[in-house]
């Protein structure tokens, strides 16, 4: 599990495969995890089977290539199936491509942005950007099968960072990028027409899942009735 506050912004030093008969890939990446010389929670060492989100994309460390420590950055390899490839923006990094990494939270460590499972739901793109002061608002375009997920106010998480919803439209959605997000994470090189990895908030797929299995919230591809159905149910529960 991970929160979507980014660890450190690494970059991808190489990639093997993921072309031709070789779907799989093997990405080698750096990245500084604030390591000590005295190990504290949450920045011990990399450690072999470990989890870490490379973009928001949950991977499984194979190989430490360079364990690093005070200063030194970690170099580490995982492996990316066909699947994730296909799935996510991993499928088109090229080398020397700056990533957002994640550690998996530790047990008893601070929840500080929200629930984030490393899977990703879709694959979006920057429809628009704007200076906004030291900010800058960001719009984003979703699948449109992920929009009933996307509520005002609620969590998303690009490209493993958590972002609070600013506002919703027909097909897209807002947040403002602060100047620490931009500073820290990938998000501020991002051009509109960039692609990026999404992954709802858990909670709301959740609920829509249950009300979907207790027949409150239609079937099929009937989403408007299936989100008037699910936004009744939460009002007459006085959840709104």
């Amino acid at each position: 599990m991970f929160t979507g506050l980014v660890e450190s912004k690494g970059k991808l030093v190489r990639r093997s495969g993921g072309t031709g008969n070789t779907r799989d890939a093997r990405l080698v990446v750096e990245g500084d995890f604030g390591l000590t010389a005295t190990p504290t929670i949450g920045h011990e060492p990399l450690v072999l089977g470990e989890s870490i989100a490379v973009d928001g994309v949950c991977l499984t460390v194979a190989s430490i290539v360079t364990p690093g420590g005070p200063g030194t950055p970690s170099v580490f390899e995982a492996d990316a199936s066909a699947e994730t490839l296909a799935k996510t923006t991993l499928g088109e990094l090229s080398t020397g491509a700056t990533v957002n990494l994640e550690r998996a939270v530790p047990l008893g460590g601070r929840m500080g942005g929200h629930i984030v499972s490393g899977h990703v739901d879709g694959v979006g793109r920057i429809a628009a950007k704007a200076p906004d002061g030291a900010a800058v608002k960001v719009t984003f375009q979703p699948p449109p099968e992920l929009m009933r997920y996307i509520a005002p106010k609620g969590s998303i998480c690009v490209n493993g960072v958590s972002l609070t919803v600013n506002g919703v439209s027909s097909d897209g959605f807002d947040v403002m990028i602060i100047p620490h997000t931009r500073e820290k994470t990938s998000l501020d090189v991002l051009s509109v027409g960039a692609k990026v990895n999404l992954e709802v908030d858990l909670l709301a797929r959740y609920v829509a899942r249950i009300l979907q299995t207790t027949g409150q919230a239609g079937g099929g591809n009937d989403h408007a009735a299936s989100d008037a159905a699910w936004l009744d149910r939460l009002k007459r529960s006085g959840y709104m």
